[in-house]
C-alpha cells in the first residue's frame, strides 16, 4: 500500500515567519519517509487544493528548504478563501476530497488564522462523513496575535520587534525636529480589534518622555477631547507627541476612526487611513505641524529585524504539527504554553480546533494604562520575551538572500474546478 502523502498549505495574511513553520513541517516530515510520502504545498493556500495546483516539495533541495526559515512572506502562495458551512457549499467540500483521494492525501496542515482552523477543523468532520478519514492539524499564524489558548502567535513576536524598533527611531527624529518643524507623529500599524501589535509599540518607551507617548487600542474606546488634551501636554512637556495608532481603532459606537468601505474574502471589513485622520485631527483643532506613516506590509514582511524568539517557536509549531499528525491526532492545533518563572521560557501544548475557530483574544484591560494611552508593567513582561534575539538572513551584496523556489506542480488527475 502506498504511503500516504502530506499537504500543507499558508492561509490568510502572511508573515515574516510563516516560513520557518513550512521549514519545520517538511523538514521534519523527510525524517519519517517511512509513513509520509510525498509532502505537498498548496499554491496560494486551500485555492491550490481546489484547483489541484499542488506543489511537490521534494522537487527542492534540502539547502532551498532550509533557506524558507529565514525567508519572509508566502513561500508557496496564500489566500483570503473561507471556506462556508458544508451545507451552503457540498461542492467545495466534495472537490477536496477528490483531490486529497486522488493524491493519496491523509494528513492535511493548515498553517494560518482563527478562519484558517476553522476551515481545517470542517475538513476533518467532513472527511470522517465521507469515508476518507484525514488528519487535519492546524498550524499557528497570525501577526495580530489573536489566536485564543496559544500563549502568542508565531509571526506576531517579529512584527512587535518591528514597531518597537520603529517608533524609537522616528521618535527620535522628530525630537531632533521639533523645535521648528514636525510636532506630532503618528505611524499606523495592524489589529482590527486587539490592540497587540500596538501595545508592543510601547515597549520602545524606557523612561518619561520617550516615545510612544499614546497608543490608540481597539480596546479603548475613542475619546477625542481627551487625546487632543493628552497631546497637547505632551508637546507642552517634550516639545513633540509620538502617537501610536491601530488600525482598528474604534470610536464608542463600535465603528471604526477609518473604514476604507468594503468587504475582504473573510467579510471582515477593509481598514486602512486611521494615521493621516488622527495626524489631520490634531492639525485642525491644535495646529501642530504633522508626519504620518502607515506600517501596512512593511510591519509583517520585515525578516531583516525578527525576533529569534518567533523565528524559533514558528519553526516549532511546524514541526509540532507533524507530529502530532504521525501520533495519530486529529482536529487539534500545537500551542506555545509560557511557564513560570523569572526567566522566559516555553513549551509545545495543544489546543481543539473547535476552541480556537473564529475566536478572537484581545488584550486584557491590565495591559492598559488606566488612562487608556499607554501600557502596564504587566504588558511588558507579557511582550519583553517575544522580541528577543536576532536571527539575521544571509546578506549578499548588501541586500538579504531569500529562498527562491521550483515550485513544480504535480501532474492533474481531474477535471478543471470551478468555482
Amino acid at each position: 500500500m502506498a504511503k500516504a502523502n502530506l499537504f500543507y498549505a499558508q492561509s490568510g495574511g502572511v508573515t515574516s515567519v510563516i516560513n520557518a513553520s513550512a521549514c519545520g513541517v517538511i523538514e521534519t516530515a523527510r525524517q519519517h519517509k517511512d509513513r509520509i510520502g510525498k509532502v505537498y504545498a498548496g499554491r496560494n493556500g486551500i485555492i491550490g487544493a481546489l484547483h489541484e495546483e499542488l506543489i511537490d516539495t521534494s522537487k527542492e533541495s534540502a539547502a532551498t528548504i532550509a533557506a524558507l526559515r529565514h525567508t519572509p512572506a508566502g513561500a508557496f502562495g496564500s489566500c483570503r478563501y473561507k471556506l462556508k458551512s458544508f451545507e451552503e457549499n457540498q461542492a467545495e467540500y466534495e472537490r477536496l476530497m477528490d483531490v486529497f483521494q486522488a493524491h493519496n492525501i491523509r494528513y492535511f496542515l493548515y498553517n494560518g488564522g482563527g478562519d484558517s482552523q476553522d476551515t481545517a477543523n470542517k475538513v476533518s468532520q467532513l472527511s470522517i462523513r465521507m469515508g476518507f478519514p484525514i488528519q487535519c492539524i492546524g498550524v499557528p499564524k497570525t501577526v495580530d496575535n489573536d489566536l485564543p489558548i496559544t500563549d502568542n502567535s508565531p509571526g506576531f513576536g517579529s512584527v512587535a520587534k518591528y514597531v518597537a524598533v520603529s517608533i524609537r527611531e522616528a521618535g527620535l527624529d522628530v525630537a531632533s525636529m521639533c523645535e521648528s518643524s514636525t510636532k506630532v507623529f503618528v505611524m499606523e500599524v495592524m489589529g482590527r480589534h486587539a490592540g497587540w501589535i500596538a501595545g508592543a509599540a510601547g515597549l520602545a518607551a524606557e523612561q518619561e518622555g520617550d516615545a510612544p507617548h499614546i497608543i490608540l487600542f481597539p480596546e479603548i474606546a475613542f475619546d477625542q477631547k481627551k487625546f487632543l488634551k493628552k497631546v497637547q501636554s505632551c508637546v507642552k512637556a517634550y516639545g513633540y507627541c509620538a502617537i501610536v495608532v491601530s488600525e482598528g481603532a474604534q470610536n464608542k459606537d463600535g465603528s471604526f476612526l477609518a473604514e476604507a468601505g468594503g468587504k475582504d474574502a473573510f467579510g471582515h471589513a477593509q481598514l486602512g487611513g486611521v494615521a493621516p485622520f488622527v495626524a489631520e485631527m490634531v492639525k485642525k483643532e491644535l495646529g501642530y505641524k504633522y508626519h504620518w506613516a502607515v506600517s501596512d506590509y512593511l510591519q509583517r514582511a520585515a525578516r531583516h529585524i525578527a525576533s529569534a524568539t518567533d523565528v524559533e517557536q514558528a519553526y516549532a509549531m511546524g514541526k509540532a504539527a507533524v507530529e502530532f499528525a504521525l501520533a495519530g491526532k486529529n482536529a487539534v492545533m500545537p500551542t506555545i504554553v509560557r511557564k513560570g518563572g523569572k526567566k522566559y521560557s516555553w513549551s509545545v501544548g495543544e489546543a481543539k480546533l473547535s476552541d480556537v475557530a473564529n475566536v478572537e483574544k484581545t488584550m486584557p484591560r491590565s495591559f492598559i494604562s488606566a488612562d487608556g494611552f499607554s501600557i502596564t508593567q504587566a504588558a511588558r513582561d507579557y511582550f519583553a520575551p517575544l522580541i528577543q534575539g536576532e536571527d539575521y538572513p544571509p546578506y549578499k551584496n548588501g541586500l538579504p538572500q531569500y529562498a527562491r523556489l521550483k515550485k513544480v506542480l504535480v501532474e492533474k488527475k481531474l477535471k478543471p474546478w470551478k468555482r
